[in-house]
Order: C-alpha cells, then sequence, then structure tokens
C-alpha cells in the first residue's frame, strides 16, 4: 500500500526570531535563557505570550522544558508541545514538526527554541547519554564528540585524499563571514596558516576546527503562512522539512557517507527545489569536516570532491553568521534563525544579495542515527 504523506509546503512560515547574547558564561539559568530568548523572537514577531499556543525544544538533560518554560511565561494550556530528546541532529526536526502541527491545525503560534549553558554548566559530551553504545566507548576514554568526528573525517581523508588545508578553508571562510556578525564570539581574522598552526584536538581536527562550547539561547516562531502575513516582519516560508534516521555510530555501514544522503531527496522533493536552487546553505558545522561531507551528500557536489569544493568557494555561502564555529554553538537553532535573517534581507552587512531559497540542516547522522532539515523560501 502506497503511503499517504500530508504535503504542508508552505503552509506555515517563520514569523519572528529571537536570540540572547552568546557568551562563555551567561550566569543566568537555562530557564531564563530560554524565556528571554523566547519573548525576544515574539516581540521580533508582534506577538505576546499570550498569542502562543505551543512550545518545542530538543535538548539532551541541559535545558528547560517546556512544561517550565511555559508556566514561567504564563503560557498555562497550550494544545501542542514537543520536549525532543536529542541533540543538534534533531534540531530541525523540531522546527519541522511545529510546522506540521500548524498546517494540521493542532496550534497556530508555537515558539521553537534551544537554551544552553554549554560552556559554564554542562560542556557538550558530558550532560548524561542514555544510548546503549556508551557502554563499548567509555572504558577506552572515547566519548568525545571530537573523537568521533575526528575518526570520521580521517576515513574521508583515506578515502578520498581530503587534506587538512580543506578543513582549514573552511574555518577561515567561516570567520570571514563573523567579522561582519555583531553577536559572533569570534570576530578577528584567521588565516589558513593561522588554522594549520592550532593545536591539535584529536587527529586530523585541530583547534580551529572545532565549533565554540557557548551558552546562550535562541529562538523562532511558527505559525500559518496566512497569519504569519499579517504580523510585523516579512514572513519566511517552510517549503521543505524532513527528518530520519540512519546507521548508527557502531553499525556497518559507509563511514563517508552520513544520513543526509537518504534525507536529501525526500527535502528537496517536498520543497521542489534542488541543490542550484539554494541561495544561501546553513550547515550544521560542529566541525569543519560537517560542512564537507554535508557539501557531498546534500547534491552540491559528487561524494569525494566536498573537500576541494569547499576550498574553491564555490556554490551558495555558507553559513553566513560564521556557523558553530566562530558565531556560536546553539545546537542548530541559530542556523534555522540566520537563514531566516538572510530571506528576510535584514542580515545586515553579510546580506546575500538576493537570497529566495535557504538549506539549513542539522548534524548529518554521525553518532546519532538521525538527522533533519528544512528548506526555506521567502514570502
Amino acid at each position: 500500500m502506497a503511503k499517504r504523506l500530508l504535503d504542508f509546503r508552505d503552509a506555515a512560515a517563520i514569523a519572528g526570531v529571537g536570540y540572547t547574547p552568546f557568551s562563555k558564561d551567561s550566569g543566568v539559568s537555562t530557564l531564563t535563557l530560554a524565556c528571554r530568548a523566547v519573548l525576544a523572537a515574539l516581540e521580533d514577531a508582534g506577538l505576546t505570550a499570550g498569542d502562543v499556543d505551543g512550545l518545542a525544544t530538543h535538548r539532551v538533560g541541559d535545558s528547560a522544558a517546556p512544561s517550565v518554560v511555559g508556566p514561567a511565561l504564563g503560557i498555562t494550556a497550550p494544545t501542542w508541545h514537543l520536549d525532543h530528546f536529542g541533540g543538534g541532529s534533531v534540531s530541525h526536526a523540531v522546527v519541522g514538526q511545529a510546522a506540521l502541527a500548524v498546517a494540521a491545525g493542532i496550534a497556530e503560534t508555537v515558539v521553537c527554541y534551544r537554551a544552553i549553558n554549554a560552556r559554564s554548566e554542562f560542556r557538550m559530551g558530558t550532560a548524561p547519554n542514555p544510548s546503549p553504545e556508551t557502554q563499548y566507548l567509555a572504558p577506552y576514554g572515547y566519548g568525545a564528540p571530537v573523537q568521533q568526528f575526528a575518526m570520521y573525517a580521517r576515513a574521508h581523508m583515506l578515502e578520498y585524499g581530503t587534506r587538512p588545508e580543506h578543513f582549514g578553508h573552511v574555518a577561515v571562510r567561516q570567520r570571514a563571514h563573523a567579522v561582519a556578525n555583531p553577536r559572533a564570539l569570534m570576530r578577528t581574522p584567521i588565516t589558513l596558516d593561522d588554522y594549520l598552526a592550532s593545536r591539535p584536538i584529536a587527529e586530523p581536527l585541530r583547534l580551529l576546527d572545532c565549533c565554540l562550547e557557548t551558552d546562550g539561547a535562541c529562538a523562532v516562531v511558527v505559525t500559518t503562512a496566512e497569519r504569519a502575513r499579517d504580523l510585523r516582519r516579512r514572513p519566511v516560508l517552510i517549503s521543505g522539512a524532513a527528518w530520519g534516521g540512519g546507521d548508527s555510530f557502531l553499525a556497518p555501514g559507509e563511514p563517508t557517507v552520513t544520513a543526509a544522503a537518504a534525507l536529501a531527496p525526500r527535502l528537496y522533493g517536498m520543497a521542489g527545489v534542488g541543490p542550484g536552487d539554494v541561495d544561501v546553505a546553513e550547515l550544521y558545522d560542529c566541525f569543519t569536516y560537517s560542512v564537507i561531507v554535508q557539501l557531498e551528500d546534500y547534491g552540491f557536489c559528487a561524494k569525494g570532491e566536498g573537500g576541494p569544493y569547499a576550498a574553491s568557494g564555490e556554490g551558495p555561502p555558507v553559513n553566513t553568521h560564521g556557523g558553530f564555529l566562530s558565531e556560536g554553538y546553539v545546537h542548530g537553532l541559530n542556523h534555522i534563525a540566520e537563514a531566516v535573517s538572510q530571506l528576510r534581507g535584514d542580515a545586515g552587512e553579510r546580506q546575500v544579495r538576493g537570497a529566495e531559497v535557504a538549506l539549513s540542516t542539522a548534524q548529518p547522522g554521525h553518532i546519532l542515527p538521525a538527522t533533519s532539515a528544512l528548506i526555506l523560501r521567502k514570502g
């Protein structure tokens, strides 16, 4: 029997975005960060907490749940909420599921947020991890994300001849974008020599290959496309939303192919676009390698060509805010917010001229066997 899939292309829109400052020590709880980001996003949209009937987040034991954030803001009777366990892999699924809820009429206005004290409180990799795979890794001291991604990066180098300089070009280019971003934690330009001189963390990954451990929060308001057109800001339509699984960290499989390769055709198919239609790409950059493998798996270049392609600067601008490497790491949601800014045309000095279609992605499926992504379009 053929599957009947609900087509909710362009039925929902992002009507507002909000941030807290990014820092290495917020000095407040994740609940406070979440509330501040939610209120900032509502203000951006021209709404109040009284307009909200849905809240959604993802977390790994390191944030504030909707059941806590809602009452703190006076949102006491939501019709829908999502408290999704999971790391960056599910970050875009949260917004996709909010869009689905709005399209189905379960809720009208959902605020999706991520709040995290990832430097001052729960440093990444130290929050409780219920994955059964942990028991096989922990005895060897092999549990930090940088250690795991280093193995994938090395596999790519061995298979395709990818070089450290290819990773370096990703870091240098994203830092150049961050220079024009007043929110960015790191705004000092770097050169390829600076990259190559940065200390090893887990070979072949260096310090400048790694995202920033960040305290901060980000939120986006999802509502119906019709309602969004009557609000304060130009709406950004959610044209494509996809999420799904793949091979886990210890499962047999091709180490240089991520779950994004299987997800990409569904995503593009829903939105009715292809890689050549993307004007700006916000690709999950926990490490430089993840950008290179996604350039391949989302179809911008052939498998194995991601390193030279990234170094060449071809294709759409990538991580125009500086990404997690230079702006800050809010576990996925700040990529979506940046894509919204680009499509609204309010990104300031880093604005991509004529941007109409944006791709924003989650962690592509290494470690946790899942990924998610969005295609956003100017409304």
